[in-house]
């Protein structure tokens, strides 16, 4: 009996690095993990693994993050690992963390 038994977690970049070792993580614990991340051949990898349902999502599209919204049908978690690649200008900065 692991301590997320029953959870269900969504992670975002879940395809590798820190959202991979999340999902496996969260796995081990018993949790339901919705892995998603833009990167179609990485996620894949993740199917393998009981527990992981895996999906493409790329949050930066408003359209594709109300779509998946509205087919969740439970969620107790969402750990939000995505961030952007190759550094910041303020303006981003500004746009991400919703500061002027």
């Amino acid at each position: 009996m692991g301590r997320l038994d029953g959870k269900v977690i969504i992670l975002t970049a879940a395809a590798q690095g820190i959202g991979q070792a999340a999902a496996l993580a969260f796995v081990r614990e018993g949790a339901k993990v919705i892995a998603t991340d833009i990167n179609v051949s990485k996620l894949q990898e993740l199917e393998k693994y009981p527990g992981i349902q895996t999906r493409v999502l790329d949050v930066t599209k408003k359209k594709q993050i109300d779509q998946f919204a509205n087919e969740v049908e439970r969620l107790d978690v969402l750990f939000n690992v995505a961030g952007s690649p190759g550094g910041c200008v303020m303006g981003h900065w500004s746009l991400i963390f919703g500061s002027k």
